[in-house]
């Protein structure tokens, strides 16, 4: 028993270092379904990690990609997980290197979804590393950010209708992911193109990337719209209203949203 609370409150330290904007709407989730979505997004947040490594070269990136998302697509045993990542046990994130204990958070009756969506979204992250994350065209832009976030809401709708049977629509919920990761996208532009990296179409100017993260925003609160009042739709709620808030201040030519407006938007959302 001892070794579960010490694994969970691991888990949370790790969200709290890894992520301001979900620790806030885990923190609130109720137990059972905190522990799930704790899991997938740190099991997550350990391939994104390998995605964005500065020190890896593209081909070991892809490399190591590919065999977690075949790995993860079977039975395995944590074992395996660790001699993947031996090579690399000296440049990789902690929360790379635990995999498998975020994998044993997670409740059995929901682990095979976010497994699935792990692997998934490897091997897609695998194939856009290859690419240079060349994006040449709306399509390709669609199927970057549904690989690296649109199946994140897709396993976010398997997670809410295990644990109270609440149906969201698919589309919607790739919409919600997608929202979120071009409000990224333009948060973080100035950063990824000093990195040699470009999420912009070919084209595309800013006001481009600004109608495509408000289109996919507007989705996202009509996928709201599916979600009884509690802790999923505060979940929900929290990071879609901080996405528009961070839109609203990147559009003033702020960096990103103070301190303040962060704090204000969580308190309004949960009602405190």
């Amino acid at each position: 028993m001892s070794e579960t609370i010490n694994l969970h409150k691991d888990a949370i330290d790790m969200l709290r270092e890894t992520s301001r904007t979900f620790f806030i709407p885990i923190s609130y989730l109720s137990p059972g379904l905190q522990e799930a979505v704790t899991s997938a997004y740190l099991c997550m947040r350990a391939i994104d990690e390998i995605e964005d490594h500065p020190q890896l070269q593209l081909e070991d990136k892809s490399n190591l990609l590919r065999s977690i998302s075949l790995l993860l697509s079977k039975p395995f045993h944590s074992n395996e997980l660790t001699a993947i990542f031996h090579p690399y046990n000296s440049i990789l994130p902690e929360v790379t290197l635990r995999l498998g204990d975020w994998i044993k958070l997670c409740p059995p009756a929901i682990v095979e979804s976010i497994l699935n969506a792990t692997s998934t979204m490897a091997k897609g992250m695998a194939d856009w590393v290859l690419k240079e994350w060349r994006i040449k065209n709306e399509e390709d832009l669609n199927q970057y950010t549904f690989y690296v976030a649109g199946l994140v809401g897709v396993m976010l709708s398997d997670i809410w209708k295990w644990y109270d049977a609440t149906e969201t629509d698919e589309l919607l919920a790739i919409a919600f992911g997608r929202g979120l990761q071009s409000v990224n996208i333009l948060r973080n532009r100035a950063e990824d193109l000093e990195r040699g990296v470009d999420f912009f179409p070919d084209g595309w100017e800013l006001e481009d990337m600004f109608m495509y993260a408000r289109h996919n925003l507007a989705l996202a609160d009509v996928y709201l719209k599916d979600i009884k009042p509690g802790p999923i739709f505060n979940f929900c709620k929290i990071p879609l209203a901080l996405a528009h808030g961070t839109l609203d201040a990147l559009t003033e030519g702020k960096e990103k949203m103070s301190r303040a407006a962060v704090t204000e938007i969580v308190s309004r959302v949960v009602g405190k």
